[in-house]
């Protein structure tokens, strides 16, 4: 299999497995939120400065329905990590000596 191909796919699975997957996910609080409900102090929690972006907790804003809203905040994190990595990989390849020069 080529490299190309093995990347390519390993893309598609990656957005169904986000865009997909996730809409069967569970709907119960993470185990942090569930120990603090449990306990009392769920009250007590501060909202994150980050509260109020467009992907915040897992959602996309906009979006009424909590699965699909998750879906597609699914597949957004999916291709800002692959424009990020894609990015971070092209810097440091690129300040590699070159093959022709040894």
């Amino acid at each position: 299999m080529s490299t190309r191909r093995f990347f390519a796919v390993a893309l598609v699975v990656c957005l169904l497995v986000a865009g997909v997957a996730s809409y069967y996910a569970s709907s119960h609080p993470d185990g942090l939120e569930h120990v603090a409900e449990q306990t009392g102090f769920i009250d007590s929690a501060e909202d994150s400065v980050t509260a109020d972006s467009p992907l915040a907790d897992y959602q996309t804003s906009g979006i009424d329905d909590a699965r699909t809203s998750g879906g597609v905040a699914g597949v957004i994190g999916v291709l800002v990590m692959l424009a990020l990595s894609t990015g971070l990989f092209w810097v440091v390849r690129r300040r590699q000596p070159h093959d022709a020069d040894a």
